[in-house]
């Protein structure tokens, strides 16, 4: 059986970041604000990180939600929305729209 390279790519990505070490099962979780406090937590200790820890965490947000695509159920796509505006106020960023 050959197994398709890009089928596990992300995955592989999200659990091996040069850049985060993240909570297992993070984005799988329904709190918005305990989200973006762990992946602010990961950004600010990461000593392997390549940009700020503020990009850094919203960029591994963003790589999950595209990766999951059409996959991510809406209520779960929902709340990591929601946690894009809380990693804003946590790090004193401008909100979406202000």
């Amino acid at each position: 059986m050959i197994r398709k390279q890009s089928q596990y790519w992300s995955q592989h990505v999200t659990e091996t970041s040069n850049a985060l070490d993240l909570e297992p099962g993070v984005f799988t979780w329904s709190d918005p604000q305990k989200i973006a406090l762990s992946l602010k937590h990961s950004a600010d200790h990461s000593q392997r990180r390549k940009v700020e820890p503020f990009a850094a965490a919203m960029a591994m947000l963003n790589f999950y939600i595209n990766r999951a695509g059409k996959h991510l159920p809406v209520q779960q796509r929902e709340v990591l929305e929601q946690v894009k505006d809380e990693l804003r106020v946590l790090y004193g960023k401008p909100r979406h729209g202000d």
